[in-house]
Order: structure tokens, then C-alpha cells, then sequence
């Protein structure tokens, strides 16, 4: 498969405390790619330095054949990166169709096209029926959907999900698993997923890149992941499967 994002040799330092260091790894296109490790292990720093969050001290983050290492998020967003946050903050004191409005206004002329997209991205998130209400009066799974939406209503070659199913019951998670799954398979839609829920991880990724002390210690098919000593030492045997 072609490598859609590619990341190479990427570092980066915060007072001399290195949060990601020679980080390299591929994310086919069309393919859902877990990114996982113990907290503090630079996956989120990866997210930023990918979305232009921050500058890398060196390497490269390639998307689609363009470097794109260093540019403005405005700039990122534009090229195709969408991108959810571990921490959800939706504009409280808009309605949730607003919220995702503002999202499709990135790849819409005019508000009437951007209202359009929304309504749809919030009926295949099974939020169009809270369309009205104040993002602040939804529940803690409604908010982590909303958060998807307003991502995905900005049209995203590729979206990055940051620990979307924290917080979630496991039938809240299911509901969010067949949703990425259903977008992977009909639009092709290409995900690289930050998260700890392994069953969710599992069931959706066809390859799984491991962090330890910002470095990669692992890199393979699910399968082949769950089986590395070096994984089973520093995550796995830490976490609930």
C-alpha cells in the first residue's frame, strides 16, 4: 500500500526533556493504523507535531508526497488533516449543529452548503436529533461524538483520533467502533487512532505502531504486536485487553 503519511525521523524536545525521539513510521492510505503506549510515551506529542501544533526539531512529516513539517494547523487542516483532541471542547455556548457548522465552513462556499454537510456528518454520528441543543448539556459520549463530527465535517483525507473511546461504556464504544469502520470501508477514509482501549484497537487496526519514552519499540499487525516482549513488558502487561 502507498504510505499516505509519512513520518521520519521526527524529535522533538521541551526543555531538554526529549518527548519524541527518531520517530518513524508509514500510515497507508484507505488504513486505519493504531498508535499506542503508556501515558507520557509522546503519542499525543505526535499528534501535534503531525496537525502543527508544534515544529519538529527535526525530521519530516510527509502527507500525500508534500512535506508538511512546520506549517500553521490552518494549513494542515486545509491539506487534509483532521484531528480530535484527548481533551473535548466544544464551543459551549453554540448549539451542536453550529459546532460542526463551523467545521464544514473549511471546505464550504457558503453556510447553506456548510448546514447541508453537517446535517449529515451528525446523522451518521446519531447526533442530528440534539442538533438544537447547547453542546454544554451533552452527556460525556455525546461530546466525544460531537468532537468527531466537527473533524469530520472539515473532510479529511486522513483524521486523527485522539483516545476517543476514553469514558466510554462498552456499548457506547461499540457504537463508535462500527462507526469508524463503516467510514474506512465506504469512503476509504484513512485514520491513524491514538488509544488505550486495546479491544477497540484491535478490532479496527490492520497495523499498530508502539511508543516507549518517545521512541517506536514496535511496530507490526495486531497480532504480531500483542506477542513483542518488549511491548508485553513496558503496556500490554499493564492494561486490561
Amino acid at each position: 500500500m502507498t504510505a499516505f503519511l509519512q513520518i521520519d525521523n521526527l524529535s522533538k524536545s521541551f526543555s531538554g526533556l526529549k518527548a519524541v525521539q527518531d520517530v518513524s513510521f508509514t500510515v497507508p492510505k484507505g488504513e486505519i493504523v493504531g498508535l499506542i503506549g503508556p501515558n507520557g510515551a509522546g503519542k499525543t506529542t505526535c499528534f501535534n507535531l503531525i496537525a502543527g501544533v508544534y515544529k519538529p526539531d527535526q525530521g519530516t512529516v510527509t502527507l500525500g508526497g508534500r512535506s508538511i513539517g512546520g506549517w500553521r494547523p490552518d494549513q494542515i487542516c486545509l491539506a487534509g488533516v483532521g484531528r480530535t483532541f484527548q481533551i473535548v471542547k466544544p464551543f459551549a455556548g453554540l448549539s451542536v449543529l453550529e459546532n460542526v457548522i463551523v467545521g464544514a465552513l473549511k471546505a464550504s462556499p457558503s453556510v447553506t452548503e456548510a448546514r447541508g454537510k453537517a446535517k449529515s456528518v451528525l446523522e451518521r454520528l446519531g447526533l442530528w436529533h440534539k442538533r438544537n441543543q447547547q453542546a454544554s448539556e451533552l452527556t460525556l459520549p455525546e461530546r466525544k461524538r460531537l468532537e468527531v463530527a466537527r473533524a469530520l465535517a472539515t473532510e479529511p483525507q486522513i483524521l486523527l483520533l485522539d483516545e476517543v473511546m476514553a469514558g466510554l461504556r462498552p456499548t457506547e464504544m461499540d457504537t463508535m467502533v462500527s462507526v469508524f469502520r463503516e467510514l474506512n470501508a465506504s469512503s476509504g477514509l484513512t485514520i491513524l487512532m491514538i488509544e488505550h482501549v486495546m479491544r477497540a484497537v484491535m478490532s479496527l487496526s490492520k497495523k499498530v505502531v508502539v511508543l516507549n519514552y518517545g521512541q517506536v519499540i514496535a511496530a507490526g499487525t495486531p497480532d504480531e504486536v500483542t506477542r513483542d516482549p518488549a511491548v508485553l513488558e513496558c503496556y500490554l502487561g499493564e492494561e486490561a485487553l
